[in-house]
């Protein structure tokens, strides 16, 4: 990624967006689109990018999930940022074409790879035992192994994090490998930090009280195990697994 966060985050929230395509296999409305900023460029970037545009209208409701996936997408990026982890591509609200929704930097992929290709590699496990840990904070429900996205310079996104955040405990993913190894000491000392701090303002306006207590609940839990969990049910696991 060749622009800094908050460089990307202004292009984002301020540019133009066209459509250039709806992104298959997809259970919601999600698009491909091209962001257009001010002219001149500014200095750090080009003045238009590719980003992935999910408009709130687009989402199918679901019974066990609040309305309003695009904004958990938002609370992913700004949880991510609350941790100290780069690790969610710039995400910010946005009123594209099909309305407000979320808009986030694509991500330019090698898209043979994906968290069971990349797990081979052992240089790649700390950044995935990071996304394990991620995970297991935000709760999310649906981490498939092609949601795991290698970039040109080594580094590992984490995409399509929409399902997370519920009060109850939910987790589904495919990152179990790790499960009784001590979670990395730089991480524990990232989440005691984050456990000790309140929730960012622009975070916490995003989830409910319950959500947010639930969320802490996790981080805490982890430091004080000190070890990634294990699946005993054999049954926390997503649909396609990638």
């Amino acid at each position: 990624m060749t622009r800094s966060p908050a460089a990307a985050e202004r292009l984002l929230a301020t540019g133009e967006v066209e459509l250039l395509g709806r992104m298959p296999w997809s259970s919601n409305a999600t698009f491909l689109a091209e962001v257009t900023g001010p002219c001149p460029p500014p200095p750090d970037g080009p003045a238009t990018v590719k980003a992935v545009y999910k408009p709130h209208r687009g989402e199918r409701p679901l019974w066990d999930v609040p309305d309003g996936l695009y904004q958990r997408e938002v609370a992913a990026y700004r949880l991510a940022g609350a941790l100290g982890w780069d690790l969610v591509p710039p995400t910010v609200f946005a009123e594209g074409p099909l309305g407000i929704g979320s808009l986030q930097l694509f991500v330019e992929a090698d898209f043979e790879q994906h968290y069971f290709t990349l797990l081979e590699d052992e240089r790649h496990h700390h950044q995935l035992q990071r996304i394990c840990a991620f995970d297991l904070v935000a709760n999310n429900t649906d981490r498939k192994s092609g949601h795991c996205l290698l970039d040109d310079d080594g580094h590992i996104w984490g995409i399509d994090n929409g399902l997370a955040f519920h009060a109850e405990f939910k987790l589904r993913t495919v990152i179990w490998e790790f499960g009784r190894q001590p979670v990395p000491e730089d991480l524990l000392a990232d989440l005691r930090s984050f456990c000790d701090r309140p929730l960012p303002q622009d975070l916490a306006d995003l989830l409910d009280p319950f959500e947010r207590d639930a969320m802490k609940t996790r981080a805490r839990a982890l430091v004080q195990d000190g070890c990634f969990p294990v699946d005993h049910t054999g049954r926390r696991y997503p649909w396609p697994l990638v």
